[in-house]
């Protein structure tokens, strides 16, 4: 059984960094391309990074570009996401996602990935 399980999630201030955690069971993480997305209230969830299974490539959601990274251990089956300069804008709850699929242009796109996590909020305040 696939399990991904996100944590680190809270209520910062704008500014404010944060990192996520996301420890993957059940799959061969070294064979999987890991994304996080998010999703705000009243939103349709969007992508915002993604890793291909070794490291090599990254992709990011211009808005983060240079405040967010997506660092992943393979050997610890653990990708991460760390958050700096924080803005309101990025509430949302965040959530952690794997795909076997050959690496593409789909990355973006949520129907990529095969497994996802339960989510882990994040709250940006003022």
């Amino acid at each position: 059984q696939v399990q991904l399980v996100e944590s680190g999630g809270g209520l910062v201030q704008a500014g404010d960094s944060l990192r996520l955690s996301c420890v993957a069971s059940g799959l061969t993480f070294r064979n999987y391309h890991m994304g996080w997305f998010r999703q705000a209230p009243g939103k349709e969830r969007e992508f915002v990074a993604a890793i291909s299974s070794t490291g090599g490539n990254t992709y990011f959601l211009d808005s983060v570009k240079g405040r967010f990274t997506i660092p992943r251990d393979n050997a610890k089956n653990t990708v991460s996401l760390r958050m700096n300069s924080l803005k309101t804008e990025d509430t949302a709850v965040y959530y952690c996602a794997a795909s076997g699929r050959t690496w593409s242009d789909r990355i973006f796109r949520s129907g990529w990935y095969d497994y996802w996590g339960q989510g882990t909020q994040v709250t940006v305040s003022s």
